[in-house]
């Protein structure tokens, strides 16, 4: 049975068998996806390191117990700590406001499962578009059927109001070309072109209109202008569908580079029990830190942060 896509993160299928299930094999839709973190808990780190060798620097050794110095005499003092700190937040308040180039790398789990990993890369071109690719590598038993990287590559305009996709091109592993999906946005003629599946694509393009990797890119575009959306319609193959998002609030969540404060955002289609949630750190330029999918009350897939790198 095929799965419906993920807006937040879009689901490459796979194809997936139980070590029990003998040679009983199915294929599923499993995320596409990655946002990164180890190389940023790494480099605050090390900045936290140079930071205190720096002050440790600054600040006189204490004179010998034996020597007072006069009543007279002030040793000269470091920048007051506060005014430090205060210039600090608001450097970290600037960084986490702007969207950044970012690799992600995350493990994926499917029912307990180890079944893939999965990376997401954001990038800037030298023509002042921006690039999303997605390659997810199956593990395990999930290999020996699906052996190929799955990739997505989304090539966009950004700005702080909004994001444009341009072309979209999807490639499920194998040399059997009749799965893949090449689809080209044309803001002037507002059509969208291409072929899915060996389908042919010709849609109208309308104002906001998403593919199913730039969708992820506007939803943090959103968050970083303070804004809240309340869905997204992104073309998905030769169809064009609308996904409801909803704020769910706040959550801290232990991750890979510590405990982190987060905001959840909840997709899905109208009249769907299939909900997609994902966990996303302002801190971090409300990068996504963990995810998962439910039908109902049961537990899909899950997503865990390996790295990050901004």
């Amino acid at each position: 049975m095929t799965q419906r896509p993920d807006p937040a993160f879009r689901s490459a299928t796979l194809a997936t068998a139980h070590p029990s299930a003998g040679a009983a094999v199915r294929g599923r839709r499993l995320p596409a996806t990655s946002i990164a973190l180890a190389g940023v808990a790494l480099a605050c780190a090390a900045a936290a390191a140079h930071a205190a060798v720096a002050r440790a620097q600054a600040v006189p050794p204490p004179a010998p117990a034996s020597v007072q110095a006069p009543a007279s005499v002030q040793a000269p003092t470091s920048p007051p700590a506060q005014g430090q700190a205060q210039a600090q937040a608001q450097a970290n308040d600037a960084q986490a406001t702007t969207l950044r180039p970012f690799k992600a790398s995350f493990v994926l789990e499917w029912k307990g499962m180890n079944a893939a990993s999965a990376s997401l890369d954001l990038a800037r071109q030298g023509d002042g578009s921006w690039s999303y690719v997605s390659r997810n590598n199956a593990r395990g038993v999930f290999r020996a059927v699906f052996p190929g990287e799955l990739t997505q590559v989304s090539r966009l305009q950004i700005d702080a109001s909004q994001v444009r996709p341009l072309s979209y091109r999807g490639d499920d592993g194998s040399s059997d070309q009749s799965r893949d999906v090449t689809l080209d946005f044309d803001w002037n003629r507002r059509r969208v072109t291409g072929v899915a599946e060996k389908k042919p694509v010709d849609l109208e393009l309308q104002p906001g209109l998403q593919d199913v990797m730039s969708v992820q890119i506007a939803l943090i575009v959103d968050l970083l202008a303070g804004r809240k959306p309340a869905g997204y319609d992104l073309v998905d193959k030769d169809r064009i569908k609308d996904y409801v998002y909803t704020d769910e609030g706040k959550a801290r969540v232990t991750t890979v580079l510590g405990p982190l404060d987060t905001v959840v955002w909840s997709s899905h289609r109208p009249n769907s029990d299939r909900v997609t949630r994902v966990w996303y750190a302002p801190s971090l330029g409300y990068s996504p830190v963990k995810a998962e999918r439910r039908r109902g009350d049961r537990l899909e897939w899950s997503m865990r942060l390996v790295s990050l790198q901004r």
